[in-house]
């Protein structure tokens, strides 16, 4: 151990993907704990992700930017910028301009690593960003490069196998309920009004499951005026549908029917992944391709599943008026709540470690390893796209309390 501390190292930070409530607290937290361990070493912030990495892009973390550090925790975003890069989607980069033809990008971006003197390269994202960082440790170990990669795990979804929980999760469930404590004043505009809530979550139903427990949690602690029409029931919440449960619409829209015939309206959380399969085979149907990132995901927020689902679903339950709120931007805007403030100090904390030793991996409580402490899970093990599981007692609480049948699982591709 005093051997890693007494090298001499130069780390670099980045951010990519999408937005969490965690990441400009993750840098920050990063920036503070070197600071402590190494004062003397340098740090430099890549701009833009792997964007940054790839044209040379960098801010240096300055002796003032290391007293301001603790200030990054109070902010939400990133201060560093990020991006949607996939370095081993050669044809993508060239295109962006990234590269030139006949450029390998992970070639391009070790070659930048070393050409900055970096030792330790943290990456912070959620399973594109970490398994690109797989894909570039990989490529360096294999070319003799000396550099330890350490990722944090990034992700609203709650969606990196194996790791149990990601950073930033937590705070968008809070958000998430926060943006519609206000939202659902919007079915008091109109009779029967059919309310739908897309959630974010591509392949997994965490986050939309997790934000309506937070949601109702934070119902129940509301005082109402029943007898003017003001009751806990016009605020609830009447279904929770996820890509992992199947959707009986037949058998939904006759008890959803009953509801809007009782209380004059009806309020749908559903998750923004949960009908993209079938808008996608429609739209194929047509002639049409839907518009896929450098990941190779369909582009969700092109395809609006909100808007196709209330379409389909307002004549059956007999709604006047239909409305689509979205509290994805919202809620992985926020910066990071109490909860993830601890999670991401303990991985800081971790990944400092790691990095130092030269272990790299994604740092996260291992699910394959239950009992273990906080470790670097080997990059190669790193993978998107995990299910929710439904099984969960704290969600199907909320199923029976809103009097919604569990439904059947079913397996989610991806």
């Amino acid at each position: 151990m005093a051997k890693a501390v007494t090298k001499k190292h130069k780390i670099a930070l980045l951010t990519a993907g999408g937005l969490a409530p965690c990441l400009s607290a993750a840098v920050g937290g990063l920036i503070m704990e070197y600071s402590k361990k190494l004062p003397k070493a340098e740090i430099i912030g890549y701009r833009n992700g792997y964007m940054g990495l790839l044209k040379g892009w960098s801010v240096n973390v300055t002796p003032a930017v290391r007293k301001s550090a603790a200030i990054m925790l109070t902010h939400g975003g990133s201060p560093i910028g990020n991006s949607r890069v996939k370095l081993t989607n050669v044809k993508d980069c060239i295109k962006r301009g990234l590269v030139v033809e006949g450029q390998n990008p992970l070639h391009v971006a070790a070659e930048q690593l070393v050409k900055d003197g970096i030792t330790i390269l943290h990456t912070i994202g959620g399973d594109d960003t970490n398994t690109t960082a797989a894909d570039l440790a990989a490529y360096l170990a294999s070319n003799n490069y000396n550099l330890t990669v350490v990722g944090l795990p990034k992700t609203i979804d709650n969606d990196v196998i194996p790791i149990k929980q990601s950073l930033g999760a937590v705070t968008a469930a809070e958000q998430g309920a926060i943006f519609f404590e206000n939202s659902i004043n919007e079915q008091s505009t109109n009779p029967r009004m059919l309310l739908i809530h897309e959630v974010m979550g591509r392949n997994c139903g965490w986050l939309t499951a997790a934000t309506a427990d937070v949601y109702r949690k934070r119902l129940k602690k509301q005082k109402f005026v029943p007898d003017f029409n003001l009751s806990m029931a016009h605020k609830d919440i009447d279904a929770v549908y996820i890509p992992e449960l199947a959707i009986d619409l037949e058998a939904e829209a006759k008890r959803l029917k009953k509801v809007m015939d009782s209380k004059d309206c009806v309020t749908i959380f559903l998750s923004e992944g949960a009908g993209v399969e079938d808008i996608v085979a429609e739209m194929q149907a047509r002639g049409e391709e839907a518009a896929r990132d450098a990941f190779g995901h369909v582009k969700i927020d092109l395809i609006n599943p909100g808007q196709w689902f209330a379409k389909r679903f307002a004549e059956l339950v007999g709604a006047e008026k239909t409305l689509v709120q979205k509290s994805g931007y919202f809620a992985r805007s926020s910066k990071a709540n109490k909860e993830d403030l601890a999670l991401i100090k303990k991985m800081v904390l971790e990944a400092v470690k790691n990095g130092l030793k030269g272990v790299s991996g994604v740092i996260g409580n291992d699910e394959e390893k239950r009992g273990a402490p906080l470790r670097a899970v080997e990059f190669p093990r790193i993978k998107g796209g995990k299910n929710f599981n439904t099984n969960e007692k704290w969600f199907g609480q909320v199923l029976k309390e809103i009097g919604q049948p569990k439904g059947k699982a079913i397996s989610v591709k991806h």
